[in-house]
């Protein structure tokens, strides 16, 4: 992969990334893993980018789908590959497993369904309805109603967890 497409695809969405693959892991080893997973296939695939839809939501779908594939593998017992360089966004400065009330935010998501994970890390981005179902491939019309479920099954976790929800 060219440090141009890196810096012009890629970087400029990089917290996209870093936040799906953030809810997919739980070990900054993991998530490193899975980071440089889904920039390689952003790359690979850029190919088949037709331009029916943004950018981002290219970047979302891949990333979402990286996510679904290693996590399902590392289920599996299968190995994961990764090489040893790791993108400046994501060393000791910006370690995704530093802060201590999103550790817990992010527990509490990992928590969830695979599906409902996406959703509620679609909708903290403000995607649209139509956007989170254009992304996760489905009707936008039963969005809402499945982000209210969900964000009164993180409440629960939370409550749960804390004891209490400040």
């Amino acid at each position: 992969m060219s440090s141009d497409f890196y810096t012009t695809h890629i970087l400029p969405y990089a917290s996209i990334i870093i936040k799906l693959c953030r809810a997919y892991t739980n070990s900054q080893e993991d998530f490193e893993d899975y980071y440089q997973e889904t920039c390689l296939q952003i790359w690979r695939s850029s190919e088949n980018f037709k331009n029916e839809s943004e950018w981002s939501t290219w970047i979302y779908r891949i990333s979402l789908n990286v996510c679904l594939t290693l996590l399902k593998k590392k289920k599996n017992g299968s190995q994961l590959f990764a090489s040893d360089y790791i993108p400046p966004e994501l060393t000791a400065d910006s370690k995704a497993f530093a802060n201590e009330d999103l550790n817990q935010l992010y527990d509490a998501i990992r928590q969830l369904s695979e599906i409902d994970r996406a959703v509620i890390m679609l909708y903290l981005e403000e995607k649209s309805y139509k956007e989170i179902g254009e992304i996760l491939g489905t009707n936008s019309n039963n969005i809402g109603v499945k982000i209210k479920r969900i964000k009164e099954r993180l409440k629960k976790i939370l409550e749960k967890d804390n004891g209490k929800i400040n």
